[in-house]
């Protein structure tokens, strides 16, 4: 796939995978190899978790269909081998810690189960990223936005502790961003109905670290959330501005910018 034509997304905004996806492929193993390489990627590559989640979620009986996606993605990597997370050093100290929470509710064709994502940000540096299936099924968006906003907080929690640990003090409290206002506003006024009763233990855990103003929990429109490529396939522009946000840069190109040499010095 070195000489594919590469793709500027990893997986088609129209994709919806399922187990039945046509045929069975005559060589599974070389499926379930490639796969579980690219499972290693995402831990430096937070752009490609979604699809490549996608594809793995159907490595015990992978069709025709799945192998087209994962080669979707090689293409997808041959044109942005060189992107990475940018990270550069600051003398001004963490000004803030932020994470941002989405859920696509029922979205698998199989189970109708759940998906969401987060990312936590210090700073403008992305540190910390998830994309899961949910174990059962939610009953309304509420109960599968609480669950998501009580995993972000778990994490963004924790990623306040390392950083006190190593001396380090935010200027301001935590913030969770979610795309739903009915938990913002639950989590303001904690009624109870048939939407959130199935869900309170998440929702009264959130709560009360809000209380605690340990943790601030706000709403956020659907055009400016960041993790939503961390739960639905995004078209081309959609998908580079995603991209953008979670500070991945082509080294090449910075290396340019900055006056590196010329693009072949560049290339060795």
């Amino acid at each position: 796939m070195c000489q594919a034509k590469s793709s500027p997304t990893p997986m088609l905004p129209s994709t919806k995978l399922a187990s039945d996806a046509g045929k069975l492929i005559s060589d599974p193993y070389t499926y379930r190899s490639i796969v579980g390489a690219l499972l290693y990627i995402c831990h430096t590559r937070p752009d490609i978790l979604f699809s490549v989640n996608r594809v793995a979620q159907f490595m015990h009986k992978p069709c025709e269909d799945h192998m087209t996606d994962v080669r979707l993605i090689l293409r997808y990597l041959v044109g942005t081998i060189d992107y990475g997370l940018l990270f550069t050093p600051s003398d001004m100290g963490v000004g803030s810690v932020v994470a941002f929470s989405d859920v696509d509710w029922g979205n698998s064709l199989d189970d109708q189960r759940s998906t969401s994502g987060y990312y936590v940000y210090v700073d403008n540096y992305l540190v910390a990223w998830s994309f899961k299936r949910h174990k059962s099924v939610s009953r309304s968006t509420s109960e599968a936005e609480y669950r998501s906003v009580a995993d972000t907080m778990s994490e963004i929690l924790w990623v306040n502790t390392v950083l006190k640990y190593m001396g380090i003090h935010a200027s301001s409290s935590p913030v969770v961003w979610c795309d739903n206002t009915s938990v913002v506003s639950i989590l303001a006024n904690p009624v109870f109905h048939s939407r959130s009763k199935h869900v309170e233990l998440d929702v009264h855990f959130v709560r009360e670290k809000v209380v605690e103003q340990k943790v601030q929990v706000n709403y956020v429109r659907a055009e400016y959330q960041v993790a939503d490529g961390l739960t639905k396939p995004l078209s081309k522009t959609y998908f580079q501005d995603f991209r953008r946000k979670m500070s991945a840069h082509s080294i090449r190109t910075l290396l340019l910018e900055k006056g590196g040499g010329s693009r072949g010095n560049v290339e060795q």
